[in-house]
């Protein structure tokens, strides 16, 4: 799980409720209707917005948010250089044992087609095109927090509309201005709230995630295709740590040294 993520939204959620509880009560701040409008009405709009297999991505997206990427700098590393070593010593047929023991589907498909002899230029642009697919489905799936911190806040305006229009149809009773006034900038409030809390910063999360993985399967490109030239595994292992900075090589070289 990635703890910072978790750790953000317990911030962010648990000083919004101090202010409150230390200004007030809670009670005061729920309106079964203000948040019938607001969520039910971003709801309905994103799914209006939205193709099926986008929609039916978005639960997903908030589980991404929370969850740490799977196979890290360390383990990619290794196994590259592993597989290189191998490569040099038995060819690169002897790498097709290896096969079903990779997890990672990217991977797999690059070796699989270095193991076949495709050409080096067909597998980078194979692999290109999967990384491209990967960054559009990304951010599609990315859109839709987009669109939720647009409609949200819009969803609380509307609330906030109704409520003043109840407002305005009993101003002849004085003493019902001010519950009617609260009701209706509560929409307000639920709409900036699920913005600015959920949908901006899960968008924010997605984006970075996406970027780092991006980042990632490029160096994987360009490990494979050196697998595939024939390299030394010295220096595909010190090419693939150029992808980082020095204090990261630090870390990866020492773990990477561990290892092997």
């Amino acid at each position: 799980m990635d703890i910072i993520s978790l750790i953000g939204m317990v911030l962010a959620v648990g000083f919004i409720l101090f202010g409150i509880l230390t200004s007030g009560s809670i009670l005061t701040f729920v309106d079964i209707p203000s948040i019938l409008i607001v969520i039910g009405g971003t709801a309905g709009a994103l799914l209006l917005s939205a193709r099926k297999k986008n929609a039916m991505q978005f639960v997903k997206c908030f589980g991404i948010v929370f969850k740490e990427k799977g196979k890290n700098e360390v383990e990619i590393i290794n196994g590259l250089v592993e597989w290189s070593t191998k490569a040099r010593k038995g060819g690169l047929l002897a790498l097709e044992e290896e096969i079903p023991k990779i997890e990672d589907k990217f991977i797999k498909t690059g070796l699989m087609m270095i193991i076949d002899g495709s050409e080096p230029e067909t597998i980078k642009r194979v692999l290109s095109i999967k990384l491209k697919g990967t960054v559009e489905r990304h951010s599609s799936n990315r859109g839709l927090m987009d669109t939720g911190a647009s409609l949200a806040p819009a969803f609380g305006m509307v609330g906030t509309l109704i409520g003043l229009v109840n407002m305005l149809k009993s101003l002849s009773d004085p003493s019902t201005i001010g519950p009617q006034m609260s009701v209706a900038l509560i929409t307000t409030f639920y709409g900036s709230l699920i913005a600015n809390v959920v949908f901006l910063p899960m968008s924010k999360k997605l984006k970075s995630k996406t970027t780092a993985e991006i980042y990632q399967k490029e160096m994987i490109i360009e490990g494979l295709m050196s697998i595939q030239a024939g390299e030394n595994p010295n220096t595909i292992k010190t090419k693939l740590m150029a992808f980082y900075n020095d204090k990261e090589n630090e870390a990866i070289d020492a773990k990477v040294n561990s290892q092997e």
